[in-house]
């Protein structure tokens, strides 16, 4: 299936080798400041056009519920599917290896100026600025899949258990996951 990754654009990049994937991943990894997700998405989906929106938003559907980081289990997986495990190799340096040398950098420069108001002032802003970048990026996401309502109702009803009631993740992805599933099967059986 090839959903349309934006307007214009209906076609995919060629896939990428293990060197692709890792300076992509080392890209994306580099702006991506408080989550390197949007930053993955915008480079794998829309700027080298190895994946649709859909299948971006599939991947990332199954590394979220697996354990460990989301956007590290879907550079394993987005990387075994174009180069085999040397691709998986290679994506995991990329989104790894850059933002370890930063942090370190970081860390030494924090422990010399993190008493400096203006400096703290600069990292609540930079917080700041990454939750805007995984909003954005929600709702970007959410206006390209153009999901039915039902799932999105469930989606819903995942952020609300998740943020107000403050249910573990488990157990709202083993009561709300098979609703999602019968949602799908009920569609598919109409089609």
């Amino acid at each position: 299936m090839n959903d349309a990754i934006s307007p214009g654009i209906d076609t995919l990049g060629p896939p990428p080798g293990p060197w692709g994937l890792f300076t992509a991943y080392a890209k994306a990894a580099s702006l991506g400041f408080g989550g390197a997700n949007a930053w993955c998405r915008r480079v794998i989906v829309e700027e080298r056009r190895w994946m649709t929106e859909r299948e971006y938003a599939e991947v990332m559907g199954i590394g979220q519920v697996l354990p460990g980081p989301n956007v590290g289990n879907a550079a394993v997986m987005i990387g075994r599917r174009f180069a085999g495990l040397p691709g998986s190799v290679a994506a995991c340096l990329g989104l790894y290896g850059p933002p370890l040398v930063m942090l370190m950098g970081f860390a030494l420069a924090w422990d010399q100026l993190g008493s400096i108001p203006t400096v703290a002032g600069f990292m609540h802003g930079v917080a700041a600025a990454a939750a805007g970048m995984v909003i954005g990026n929600a709702a970007r996401q959410a206006t390209r899949l153009r999901l039915p309502w039902d799932l999105i109702g469930i989606g819903l009803c995942a952020a609300a258990a998740a943020a107000w009631f403050q249910m573990p993740l488990l157990l709202i992805v083993a009561v709300l996951g098979p609703a999602g599933i019968a949602a799908v099967v009920v569609r598919g059986r109409r089609a």
